[in-house]
């Protein structure tokens, strides 16, 4: 039987495009499934400031009365004109192992774009750089971290087969916590510490955490122009990004550093591996699945970075010993054993070094994929 497309119109619809990875990876062991609320979020024109300057559409795919795909095409008109491009992004991409469900979807995307007069196209990827990227081509069974997308070998060769090429790779890096807190590290952290020309800031309750949401995702404009999709953040989306994580947050868990007149000039946020929460909850915070996530995150034994930054003028002078050392203790002293780096581009020279030097090892790789049109 054909495979039939048809884009999501209704809440029905909406409904069984966000629930739809669960039938799709039934069976995939190791699986953790997304949280469906923050998903539903996403998609939410009405909440998500992102639909504001992304054109965008999700679709769903049929094989008879079955739902055996989804994808969504995006435009981000504001990520092209800060970075000069032409380019459409296929996210949320789930399907089941057959080349026609991936082709069918993937070329509809296509398709689309043309007609929008776009030149390329790119993916996965979703509205903002925050969103999950790039599909896992090695590493596909170690344990997921936020925001992280969970394919199988074949998805990986379906992009190829669609004359899809490597656009950019994310390394990610596994830190043993009490190997990388070597000697050397703990002499330079000492050192560092008694430069006057900054201070590290720790933390204790979220109360204490507030007053620098905004602080650091100025930080984060000014310095994430180098990361690849990202464009400058505004009031709206700032605002958005802090409620959709400070729930998760653990204040222990983020560090950040001022200068003597309190401007921030680097943070490091991480959280607790929630994966068998996760998983027990079934991707649902209601009515108890968020108790299983807080009592996940109380046992976990690996430490998940997610953002982190340095003022350009201050790299290079120690805040990233700073912090990633207090990040490290703290973590040990919270029985903590291993630190995932989350996502780092594979030009990220710098980023990689630090990783290397403190014996990190690369047991993860992303790709995002591109092509022309």
């Amino acid at each position: 039987m054909p495979i039939t497309l048809k884009e999501v119109r209704t809440k029905k619809e909406m409904k069984q495009f966000v629930y739809l990875p669960e039938k799709i990876h039934a069976g995939h062991q190791g699986w953790i499934p997304p949280i469906y609320a923050d998903d539903m979020w996403t998609f939410n024109a009405r909440k998500n400031p992102a639909h504001e300057y992304c054109e965008s559409f999700q679709l769903l795919a049929y094989d008879g009365p079955r739902i055996v795909g989804r994808v969504a095409g995006i435009i981000n008109r504001r990520y092209n004109d800060y970075a000069k491009t032409s380019s459409a992004r296929f996210g949320f991409l789930e399907a089941t192992e057959d080349f026609e469900v991936t082709k069918a979807l993937v070329e509809y995307v296509e398709n689309w774009a043309r007609e929008k007069g776009i030149a390329r196209i790119v993916g996965p990827m979703g509205y903002t750089e925050e969103d999950p990227l790039g599909f896992i081509f090695e590493g596909y069974h170690e344990t997921p971290s936020l925001a992280c997308i969970q394919n199988l070998p074949w998805m990986n060769e379906y992009m190829e087969r669609l004359g899809y090429a490597k656009e950019l790779d994310y390394f990610v890096y596994k830190l043993d916590i009490k190997t990388a807190m070597s000697d050397l590290y703990a002499k330079m952290f000492e050192r560092i510490s008694k430069n006057k020309a900054f201070r590290l800031l720790e933390f204790k309750s979220k109360k204490e955490v507030r007053p620098w949401v905004k602080p650091v995702f100025e930080l984060m404009n000014e310095s994430f122009d180098q990361i690849y999709g990202y464009s400058p953040l505004d009031e709206a989306d700032v605002e958005l990004l802090a409620k959709r994580y400070m729930p998760l947050l653990d204040p222990r868990f983020i560090k950040a550093v001022v200068t003597p007149e309190n401007q921030m000039i680097g943070f490091m946020v991480s959280f607790p591996n929630m994966a068998p929460g996760i998983i027990k909850a079934r991707g649902r915070l209601l009515p108890f699945g968020i108790l299983h996530i807080i009592r996940a995150a109380k046992k976990a034994v690996q430490l998940d970075n997610y953002l982190g930054a340095v003022k350009k003028e201050f790299r290079g002078k120690g805040v990233d010993i700073l912090m990633g050392y207090a990040q490290m203790r703290q973590a040990r002293d919270a029985g903590f054993e291993f630190m995932d780096s989350h996502h780092e581009m594979e030009e990220n020279l710098k980023m990689r070094a630090e990783m290397e030097r403190s014996g990190g090892v690369v047991y993860k790789k992303y790709r995002l994929y591109f092509k022309e049109l």
